[in-house]
């Protein structure tokens, strides 16, 4: 297919593949990850080192690392197109994603001396920056009443609070964490007073901070943190005290767009299992995908996952282009996760009983795509946004 542009307030948006060749080296690592390796590790709750180690060397968990970091220094789009074909191939890319959208944070607001000292590593594959510390326990969603304190003390913020559903922690050298180091009843906007540091996983296990495993449906590798008067460098710091919401901001759009990603690739992969499955599946003597019932669920799957992908693209864009994309990255998550949620539930219906055994895998990415209407952020509170925000409608929490 010919790329095509459409040019809307200079902003170019490209309908065809992106970065072919890029889509074909992830097609080529995955296929020494089938479905077996996921299922093992479905079993036994472990991270996939091999298969994070194998994108570390390809060089693709660095693309968005400028190159005089030793990064690929691509756009946006670039890991979109990784994440989407990881997903798309049968993988999971929720054990490394983070990496992508957390450096955004300390691309754009860090300071030269944090650059200098830990994007190298990160992009060699040294040191990993895997685990992002924003939700709580009774906060939830509306993170500028999270309960996670940081007082400075000389040199040094002392930590205490707690964390929960931070994924990968326990295969993280170092944590982004956003707390408060203002009191919510001492600023004029809850959203100031909020903090974001660079917290060394490896020096503070031990010494003030705890991590336990969450064990749950999916295997993400998700954990509790426990943060009992931790002691972080002030140098630590990224960006002013007080400004932290805002830079998290920065990392949440490219969050949305490139979970997004994932979500069509899952979709991809559903649509493609189905179609084979149901045209090979003869019963009563014809394949069942002639029978309508069974054939327009996929078909409008398929469908849904060609307009959200769209969207997808369109967000990206923006956020390459430096415009405003918060009301297009949330709505291409949203849009992404419910087409990729109702492929999975067109490939399990299709596949009968046997959707429902292990080896054909559409259980595991059925329980992994579901969790997309839920996290980074759930539906509703994107409508919500949408509502408010872009529609002018009266606020509704």
């Amino acid at each position: 297919m010919t790329a095509q542009t459409n040019t809307t307030n200079d902003v170019q948006l490209s309908l065809g593949e992106t970065f072919p060749e890029i889509r074909e080296l992830v097609r080529r690592i995955c296929k020494d990850f089938p479905g077996s390796y996921w299922r093992t590790l479905d079993e036994n709750q472990a991270y996939p080192t091999d298969f994070v180690g194998a994108l570390t060397k390809a060089g693709l968990l660095s693309t968005l690392i400028p190159e005089v970091f030793g990064g690929l220094e691509l756009p946006l789009s670039a890991a979109s197109a990784i994440l989407e074909e990881i997903h798309a191939s049968g993988c999971n890319a929720g054990a490394c994603h983070a990496q992508m959208y957390i450096m955004g944070t300390l691309l754009r607001h860090g300071n030269v001396a944090q650059k200098d000292m830990y994007l190298p590593d990160i992009a060699s594959g040294k040191l990993r920056l895997q685990a992002f510390g924003v939700t709580e326990p009774t906060s939830g969603s509306d993170t500028t009443k999270l309960k996670t304190r940081a007082e400075k003390q000389g040199d040094h913020y002392i930590v205490s609070g707690q964390k929960v559903w931070t994924s990968r922690a326990l295969q993280s050298d170092m944590m982004l964490l956003l707390a408060r180091t203002t009191p919510l009843s001492e600023v004029k906007k809850k959203s100031d007073g909020l903090s974001v540091f660079l917290v060394d996983i490896r020096e503070s296990l031990g010494k003030g901070m705890e991590i336990k495993p969450l064990r749950a449906m999916i295997n993400h590798n998700t954990t509790e943190v426990f943060f009992d008067g931790l002691r972080v460098p002030a140098e630590n710091l990224i960006g002013e005290e007080g400004k932290g919401f805002r830079y998290i901001l920065d990392s949440m759009n490219a969050e949305r767009i490139l979970v997004a990603s994932e979500a069509i690739g899952d979709g991809k992969w559903f649509v493609s299992k189905s179609t084979a499955y149901v045209n090979e599946r003869v019963v009563f003597d014809q394949p069942i995908g002639r029978n309508q019932g069974i054939q327009f669920p996929i078909a409008r799957a398929y469908a849904e996952i060609e307009a959200a992908s769209l969207m997808v693209k369109k967000a990206a864009a923006l956020f390459e282009a430096g415009k405003p994309c918060g009301a297009e990255a949330n709505m291409a998550k949203m849009l992404a996760s419910e087409a990729s949620w109702h492929a999975a539930e067109a490939a399990l219906q299709c596949h009968g009983g046997f959707g429902f055994a292990s080896e054909y895998d559409i259980e595991r990415k059925w329980r992994e795509t579901r969790l997309f209407q839920v996290a980074p952020i759930s539906t509703n509170l994107i409508l919500a946004f949408l509502g408010e925000h872009v529609l002018g409608m009266p606020r509704s929490y």
